[in-house]
């Protein structure tokens, strides 16, 4: 019988695994939220993946319990380990991606390089960290932030004392002076392989991913050296199995932070599916099932990866995709089967070649047709 694969969550990332687990034989089952869901096309039940008797009935005869977002709460994960799945990656490194503050304090035990940060329960305790540092911080919250969302800068602590209220600690780290975002993919299977992608620049606007550029220009030698050392020592420290994305900074004075963790596939690896010989959904994949995992080289010198966001149109005109099609057929379409809303990702278009300049214009080229 084919290996069959739980994925929790059924948002794009799991839509985007269901080509490469065809193509590799594979069963993929997906627990959406909804039955609109993105990944409605592999949803075999739709539940609340915070209710442990719903993630149980789920996970009955998979082989693997994996995830399209990290919010299912470790009490459920750890129930379903105590019953014997298997659950990739596990709770104990899951853990680092649901809380800002493990994971913070976890890669300052490792001696990896992160902005100043501290814990601060008060105001007048971020009130200190502020004056610490130069008069401003950035302030996040734990748990459950994304793309922006629990997120503020701030130069007085007031900003953020509707925060407070909630009793929980937050993260206050140093306002960090950088030159660009990086992130570095790599894949680790049960036994400890490993595969890594090349470091990439991201580029963001409102807080959200718009742009990916791999590899990152001017990254190779010791940048390229560095980001591919801090996200295989995570993954190894941390008992990481399947992809891992590290958001860096890199900085005006020439270090690289860790920034964010994320523990499945990530914005920053979308090129991959059409740019590299594996991407980072069919490696995901092999990684959950301890399978050899696949070679990450580059198709062409550049990829560029665009984000389609949703305009102020929630109806789409139905003839963007035939013009945009026509306009650029050298670059590749990825459509997420969402409804449109203001910000939302609906999509990501990808082109590869050997000039960039030419290769950024294809790309935002055909994004444009897409946005309304």
């Amino acid at each position: 019988m084919s290996p069959v694969v739980g994925v929790i969550g059924g948002g794009q990332l799991a839509r985007m695994m269901i080509p490469p687990a065809v193509a590799l034989g594979l069963e993929l089952r997906v627990l959406a939220e909804n039955a609109g869901s993105s990944a409605g096309l592999a949803a075999t039940a739709v539940g609340d993946y915070r209710d442990l008797d719903t993630v149980l009935r789920f996970a009955e005869g998979v082989d693997v319990i994996t995830f399209d977002h990290e919010h299912v709460p470790q009490s459920v994960l750890r129930e379903l380990v105590a019953r014997g799945v298997a659950v990739h990656p596990g709770p104990d490194a899951l853990q680092y991606a649901q809380d800002k503050l493990r994971m913070r304090a976890r890669l300052s035990e490792l001696g990896l390089p992160v902005p100043e940060w501290a814990t601060v329960s008060t105001v007048a305790e971020l009130a200190a960290f502020i004056a610490e540092n130069g008069g401003r911080a950035v302030v996040k919250t734990p748990r459950g932030g994304y793309d922006g969302k629990g997120v503020r800068v701030v130069s007085d602590a007031a900003e953020v004392a509707d925060w407070f209220v909630a009793g929980e600690p937050l993260l206050a780290e140093e306002l960090v002076e950088f030159r660009r975002e990086l992130a570095q993919l790599v894949a680790r299977r049960a036994s400890g392989e490993l595969a890594v992608w090349p470091v990439v620049e991201s580029i963001q606007q409102n807080g959200v991913c718009a742009e990916v550029i791999a590899p990152a220009p001017s990254s190779a030698g010791r940048i390229a050296d560095m980001a591919a050392d801090i996200a295989t020592t995570v993954a190894e420290r941390l008992g990481v199995t399947g992809v891992l994305a590290v958001e860096l900074f890199e900085t005006t004075d020439d270090r690289i932070l860790v920034n964010e963790l994320a523990m499945r596939p990530h914005n920053t690896g979308h090129w991959s599916i059409d740019g590299s010989t594996t991407s980072q959904f069919e490696q995901h994949l092999r990684a959950v099932l301890d399978l050899p995992l696949g070679s990450t080289g580059c198709h062409d010198r550049w990829s560029v990866m665009v984000n389609v966001l949703g305009g102020s149109s929630t109806v789409p005109s139905p003839d963007r995709y035939r013009h945009a099609l026509a306009d650029q057929p050298d670059v590749k379409f990825h459509d997420y089967g969402k409804q449109p809303q203001p910000g939302r990702k609906l999509g990501h278009v990808t082109a590869g070649g050997d000039e960039l300049d030419t290769i950024v214009f294809r790309a935002r080229a055909a994004a444009a047709f897409l946005q309304d």
